[in-house]
């Protein structure tokens, strides 16, 4: 073909604009848009300031996949009739599978290394659902249990979002196949040939865009997890861009100014939303509508060949989102791993360094993995040969994640067995006093709180873990009362009630142990009290809800905390019904800034003096448990990596406990007419919280205490409340 012939075609393929129409070719200026994504997630994940909601990178990955694989399966469709499936999954499986199963085989290699044991378990069963690509529902299930959030991080996290993408390669063919059937089986009956048109198949989209967007709006609301994790909530952002795709033409015919406009917008728009969104916006909700607007209007511009398509072909953007899938499956990993790996601890010196490392890794990866079996002729000519490569290296990854899981046992104590700690209840006995009942009931408080000290005290620089610790280091996780599944702890959105009473339920003496998830893991020590004592025993808990009437917005949810406010109204409508002999009462004390009030800051001593007045006023006797310390750790995970120096993971008395916001709430609880019990010296000796006493684990997290721990301490419980309920 001469230059002159070329330039004749060229020129009958013009448009209106003066613009080349739109192209099935190579669209640099999603490349660049690429590198806009990554960089947003990277630096999100690298706690940068003002890339708060860089997460909103994902959402721009997902449009551009919509609109890229769309357009692909668009385009053979309309001239073949169908798609070649085993091509079409053959040129996936070279383009994901093998960096992906690299990095996966490398970070389970580093968290065998370097983490925990406990913690490195967890992780390769991460990557083993990770490797298959079903790794985002297993963290949506995760992330159902609100306690979830107190276990560090999946070193696999982030493999949701190809989860996603691969599930949505395996189901959008099948998609655009079965609609091509159905125009065709449709024609057949009308006699109207629709089968190159593309309306049929925004048809599609769109119902698929509106069905999958209105369940993430109820998702989000419901069950963030699920929300934000699984493909049905996520498949209208890869729908977008597949709209886009099938609408290129029309795009095209945008004038200049409307498509620069658009353009800017558009990218506009997702550094905006970058910016100002944060971890406490719900997600992805109404929210996401902001980053996918944005992306459709960069992509849609760029097919009009305006926007901002020129800056983002710039080199150094290009070669950015070149990298950028290598970087999205490294950054993660690295920034977990560094710290642990070189020493440090996490600060920004530390992620920039692994910022920089995660690069550099990915620019390996693109040129030693990507593009060697990307473009191999050899591979490319055979589907069977990709597709065997593609299942090769994930049975490779998987089956390394399953070795090194066998190499890395469940950690088991190796000191010598000790014997569980055990109080004895003291009944009380009548003392030479003004009041012989009330200084007999001193003693008893006395005489346990001093056995549980010398438990405390014996265990305090005891250095190994014991043999038959309990529960064993590996269970500790799921060792949950049974309140915690039963409903009586009421989860996020849950409100109202149920009986939830125990012990002796004909009892005429009820008992109510009431607050949030701190309150909750006390009912096994009162559960035992209830049935030696025959209490009706109710416990009645919501999860980070304390009691207290402060306003409360939650983190998890993002948003005001109405089911809990309702729950308090309820919970104290019914205690005034009810009118329980004793109410005992706690909550954690780990309430920060975020949900509109700090434990023990003014709002929160003034608001205990009147619950406590409050609850006194029902008739019932009230107790408040004082904090538990703060370990400072996940104990289990801890104690997985100290097996021989136990006292690791046991923080220093001064770090661990709030002396000074517990004088105050002791002091509030008095001023409502209530009793509080300091709890220090359960856990505690002058310098230092054991993470073990005697054979019993204490924390089954950061933050609860265990089922059997909970059990040990029973006596003292019932000591205090025996105290409490006299009255005296």
């Amino acid at each position: 073909m001469t230059v002159r012939q070329d330039a004749t075609l060229s020129s009958r393929h013009r448009t209106e604009h003066g613009r080349r129409p739109p192209q099935p070719g190579f669209r640099p200026d999603i490349e660049g848009l690429r590198a806009v994504a990554i960089l947003a997630v990277v630096l999100f994940h690298a706690k940068v300031p003002g890339a708060g909601g860089g997460y909103i990178g994902v959402d721009v990955f997902f449009v551009i996949s919509g609109f890229l694989i769309t357009g692909l399966l668009w385009r053979e469709v309309n001239s073949s009739g169908t798609v070649r499936l085993p091509r079409f999954y053959a040129a996936r499986a070279r383009r994901l599978l093998p960096a992906s199963a690299t990095v996966g085989v490398v970070t389970g290699i580093g968290a065998a290394v370097l983490l925990p044991p406990l913690q490195a378990r967890s992780a390769l069963r991460d990557g083993i659902a990770s490797a298959l690509y079903v790794g985002n529902y297993r963290f949506a299930l995760q992330g159902t249990d609100y306690l979830a959030a107190d276990t560090p991080p999946s070193l696999f996290q982030h493999y949701w979002s190809l989860g996603v993408e691969e599930q949505f390669y395996l189901l959008w063919p099948a998609l655009i196949i079965a609609t091509t059937w159905l125009v065709r089986h449709a024609g057949r009956r009308t006699g109207i040939d629709a089968a190159h048109s593309q309306t049929p198949y925004l048809v599609m989209l769109g119902l698929v865009a509106a069905g999958s967007f209105g369940l993430a709006l109820v998702c989000t609301d419901t069950s963030p997890p699920w929300a934000f994790f699984s493909l049905p909530t996520r498949a209208w952002e890869l729908a977008a861009g597949g709209l886009v795709a099938l609408t290129a033409p029309e795009w095209h015919r945008l004038p200049a100014l409307a498509a620069a406009i658009a353009g800017w917008g558009g990218l506009t728009l997702i550094v905006l939303t970058c910016a100002e969104l944060n971890s406490a916006t719900p997600y992805p909700g109404t929210a996401a509508l902001l980053p996918v607007l944005g992306t459709v209007l960069v992509i849609g511009a760029g097919c009009a060949g305006a926007g901002a398509g020129r800056v983002l072909a710039l080199p150094g953007l290009r070669a950015i989102g070149r990298v950028s899938y290598a970087w999205y499956l490294w950054h993660w990993p690295v920034l977990l791993l560094l710290p642990a790996l070189v020493g440090q601890p996490d600060n920004p010196m530390s992620r920039l360094a692994a910022v920089l490392v995660s690069c550099g890794l990915a620019v390996l990866t693109l040129h030693l993995v990507e593009n060697p079996v990307r473009f191999a002729a050899a591979l490319r000519r055979s589907a069977a040969a990709s597709l065997a490569l593609g299942a090769a290296v994930t049975t490779l990854a998987v089956a390394v994640d399953l070795v090194l899981l066998a190499l890395v046992p469940a950690p088991v104590g190796h000191g010598l067995a000790i014997a569980a700690p055990k109080i004895l209840a003291t009944p009380p006995s009548a003392a030479p006093s003004a009041d012989p009942l009330d200084a007999a009931l001193d003693a008893a408080v006395r005489q346990t709180f001093a056995q549980a000290q010398s438990a405390v005290a014996a265990s305090a620089d005891r250095a190994a873990v014991p043999s038959n610790l309990t529960p064993p280091l590996a269970d500790a996780p799921a060792d949950k009362p049974a309140v915690f599944v039963n409903g009586c702890v009421r989860s996020w959105r849950e409100v109202g009630q149920s009986e939830c009473a125990t012990g002796d339920t004909t009892s005429p003496t009820t008992v109510a142990l009431v607050g949030d998830s701190h309150a909750a893991m006390w009912n096994p020590a009162l559960q035992r009290l209830a049935e030696q004592r025959h209490w009706r025993l109710e416990t009645l808990g919501k999860v980070t809800c304390p009691l207290m009437d402060l306003p409360i917005t939650s983190p998890y949810l993002g948003r005001p905390y109405t089911e809990c406010e309702q729950w308090r109204a309820e919970i104290m409508a019914r205690l005034r019904a009810e009118h329980p002999r004793l109410v005992v009462l706690s909550m954690s004390r780990r309430y920060g800034a975020d949900f509109g009030f700090t434990s023990y800051d003014p709002a929160w001593i003034a608001s205990l003096t009147r619950l406590v007045a409050q609850l006194r006023s029902t008739g019932a006797q009230v107790l408040v448990l004082g904090p538990i310390p703060d370990p400072h750790s996940t104990v289990p995970a801890c104690l997985s990596a100290h097996l021989d120096d136990a006292t690791a993971c046991s923080p220093a008395r001064t770090v661990a406990v709030n002396q000074a916001g517990i004088a105050a709430e002791e002091a509030a609880t008095n001023r409502g007419g209530g009793h509080y019990a300091d709890l220090t010296e359960l856990f505690c000796t002058a310098e230092r919280c054991p993470a073990i006493v005697g054979n019993t684990l204490v924390y089954r997290d950061d933050n609860h205490v265990t089922i059997e721990y909970a059990q040990v301490l029973a006596p003292v419980i019932g000591a205090l409340a025996d105290r409490a309920s006299s009255g005296n």
